[in-house]
């Protein structure tokens, strides 16, 4: 999952991105609004963190403009401006969630992760799939409740196929998704990390579609 953080205070910015790296997350940074709005518009994400006071394009201003535009990614607002009629103009221009300055850390990935599962009509914190149960809260994985070790990779690409269940995703989006932007992986990266995650979990709960992608189907989910 990729997230964007516009913020220019480099201190919160990276110390967000540290957490949510943490969580499985993938981010990038924006520090002023001009880049913001470039990358929200060029790029797929899974989520966006928008500070409001944004130098060169403000927060609501950028916000109103995505969603006038169409662009539906999930948005949650950090920013100091704590009264009541700031939050009310954060929902008003199309804010997904709020969290005033300063903040516990930890809400912040608390937040970014059920935006993303409700963005992907998962209401669950853990998924079921058969024996295999994916905790995206704890980002832990088990089978019949033993827990599988996974790395950070292979935990973002096995998240990103489960919420995306009972889809096809190409292996385009999951590098999109799943790997830095300034890392381009081959189909043979890709189809490494799958039979890695593929030898720890019980088959068949990765499918591969040829010519397509591949896909993790809900019928197996409870």
């Amino acid at each position: 999952m990729r997230i964007l953080i516009a913020e220019d205070d480099a201190a919160i910015a990276s110390g967000v991105a540290e957490l949510l790296q943490r969580a499985g997350f993938v981010t990038d940074l924006a520090p002023d609004g001009g880049h913001a709005d470039y990358l929200v518009r060029t790029e797929t994400y899974d989520a966006v963190v928008l500070d409001l006071g944004l130098p060169v394009h403000d927060g609501l201003s950028l916000l109103r403009g995505w969603r006038e535009d169409g662009l539906s990614v999930p948005v949650l607002i950090l920013t100091a401006r704590a009264r009541w009629p700031d939050k009310a103009a954060g929902f008003s221009a199309g804010a997904d969630d709020y969290v005033a300055k300063p903040f516990e850390p930890m809400e912040v990935v608390v937040r970014v992760q059920a935006l993303v599962r409700r963005s992907r009509g998962q209401s669950r914190v853990v998924l079921n799939f058969g024996e295999v149960a994916l905790d995206t809260g704890r980002g832990e994985v088990t089978v019949a409740g033993m827990p599988v070790p996974l790395t950070a990779q292979e935990y973002r690409l096995l998240v990103y196929l489960a919420l995306a269940a009972d889809r096809v995703v190409t292996r385009t989006e999951l590098s999109e998704h799943v790997y830095e932007r300034d890392r381009d992986p081959d189909s043979n990266v890709l189809d490494v990390l799958i039979g890695r995650i593929r030898r720890k979990l019980p088959a068949p709960l990765i499918e591969t579609v040829r010519g397509r992608g591949f896909m993790i189907r809900q019928a197996q989910g409870e």
